[in-house]
């Protein structure tokens, strides 16, 4: 590895990933180093993952970004969870929330030991019940406190964000150069990235070099050969057919996810249109079906053509290569279904920053960085396929391969542990917190055969007087709140755009 000081960094590609990476770095490190990003113009950036989870504010708090701003800027909605329809059975919904459920009375077991005991017993509701995202999710309702904010996300204009932060990037420091990359060229000892040759013939030089360039992985995947680790034998989703929409409803708090026979399509609420896509398995569905299907079953007047995008689930086998990381599309690629494409960009230039290489690229770095990428990458996917298999669906063939396919080791170990005695667990840094892994198992019917039998210790009057007591209080903090398109309009309302139908000539993913 190299002990060559890093001073000049080059951001190559812009769209979120891009332009994320460039604000971060000038926003926490500008004075110890030179950013340059190089984009084109000719690449038009539109999102298909429009929505965000709650770690996208605590990064936007880190920037000292205001959120009034951003989500004005954004076009942006609140987002208090994902509502998934047809998931365990055809028919059945539930919402998988972004708050605490109910409360922790004994550090040795979660509530939901506690609620389960109190199922058991006869009473005790439904669990989300318990956390106020749900219930002012459920009522379209939103406030930004006092005496209390919700925790939440956002749903955003992927192509809006990334204008605004170019907004803040470039004032700041960031100088931006137009092109398209045509080569990228390393040095004969090392292997490291020496310089990347725009077709306009400039050359750009720099100590680190920083892959945004989506799926294609211009240089960390094309130029130094890091292979793709592909996890399409868990997630057969391959392709996704999106569309923008006017809004036809007032906006609510939550991303829909409704499953089909072949994967699910997804419904994102903007503050005046709506993002739509329709993920699909190719192989047990055309292309051309499922551009059908989205069509026949979005609500509002298309405000663009139609698109396709294929994708691989997976990551690079390495996140970080000599002198060269790979942030967005470029270092892998969790199909969308709970929304993480944003989450592991923002994450990994995080982790950059923390171990940012000042006194070059070392191994010990290099490697602590991909195990750490590694290990956020494989916990997220498990979550993921987790919705796939517990599922009762047997009405296509891809629904019976969900249910039958044999699953990796850490997920099966999560399994095994919950169907047993509902023990849920997360590890340090990790995404999806024990409410969320209870959520998606009971919403899709996985219940356990018994639960932790600290819960019989509270005397039965007392947990039905705390269980009532939890749902009275959240009713009333609820109906304190503004609905949610009002509150919109008070704290961060968005001018109309001008839409004008069109099919970019070359697309990128957001990232």
């Amino acid at each position: 590895m190299s002990d060559r000081s890093v001073k000049h960094v080059v951001v190559a590609g812009g769209g979120t990933a891009g332009w994320v990476t460039a604000t971060a770095l000038v926003r926490h490190m500008g004075p110890l180093i030179d950013i340059t990003l190089v984009e084109s113009d000719e690449i038009s950036t539109i999102g298909v993952g429009e929505s965000t989870v709650p770690t996208f504010k605590t990064f936007h708090n880190l920037m000292g970004i205001k959120e009034d701003a951003f989500m004005s800027a954004a076009q942006a909605t609140i987002k208090l969870g994902i509502e998934f329809r047809n998931w365990g059975r055809i028919g059945d919904r539930y919402i998988h929330p972004f708050g605490t459920i109910g409360r922790r009375w004994s550090w040795m077991a979660d509530f939901h030991h506690f609620w389960l005991h109190a199922r058991a017993r006869g009473f005790g509701g439904e669990l989300n019940e318990y956390c106020l995202e749900w219930a002012a999710g459920e009522a379209n309702r939103m406030s930004a406190g006092p005496p209390i904010a919700p925790s939440h996300a956002y749903h955003i204009d992927a192509a809006s964000y990334t204008r605004f932060l170019r907004g803040l990037a470039e004032p700041a420091g960031v100088k931006r150069v137009e092109g398209k990359i045509r080569h990228v060229a390393l040095a004969p000892e090392s292997g490291f990235i020496e310089v990347i040759e725009l077709e306009s013939g400039a050359r750009i030089e720099a100590d680190l070099f920083i892959d945004c360039t989506g799926f294609r992985s211009l240089l960390l995947g094309q130029a130094l050969g890091v292979g793709f680790e592909d996890w399409g034998r868990w997630i057969t989703t391959d392709r996704a057919v999106a569309v923008q929409s006017r809004s036809v409803h007032p906006p609510q708090p939550y991303t829909s996810a409704i499953a089909h026979e072949a994967g699910w399509r997804w419904r994102i609420p903007l503050q005046h249109r709506e993002g739509n896509g329709f993920v699909f398995c190719s192989q047990s569905m055309s292309d051309d079906e499922a551009q059908a299907r989205l069509m026949a079953e979005i609500d509002g007047e298309p405000v663009v053509d139609p698109w396709l995008v294929r994708f691989q689930t997976g990551m690079r086998v390495q996140s970080w290569s000599r002198n060269c990381v790979g942030l967005g599309l470029a270092g892998g690629f969790i199909e969308p279904l709970e929304s993480t494409s944003i989450h592991l960009m923002m994450a990994a230039v995080t982790r950059l920053i923390e171990d940012f290489p000042f006194n070059g690229c070392t191994d010990a770095l290099v490697n602590r960085f991909n195990e750490k990428s590694r290990q956020e990458y494989e916990n997220i996917r498990d979550f993921i396929i987790l919705h796939y298999h517990i599922t009762e669906r047997d009405d296509s063939d891809f629904w019976r391969h969900c249910r039958t396919m044999e699953l990796p080791d850490s997920l099966k170990e999560r399994l095994a542990l919950w169907r047993e005695d509902a023990r849920a667990y997360q590890m340090p840094h990790e995404l999806f917190r024990v409410d969320s892994w209870a959520s998606v198992l009971l919403g899709q019917r996985a219940r356990p055969h018994g639960y932790h039998h600290l819960a019989r210790m509270m005397p039965e009057q007392q947990l039905r007087d705390e269980l009532a007591r939890m749902r009275a209080e959240i009713a009333e903090l609820v109906e304190a709140m503004p609905s949610h398109p009002d509150f919109l309009r008070a704290y961060c309302p968005a001018e109309e755009p001008d839409f004008q139908r069109s099919r970019p000539a070359e697309i990128a993913l957001s990232g």
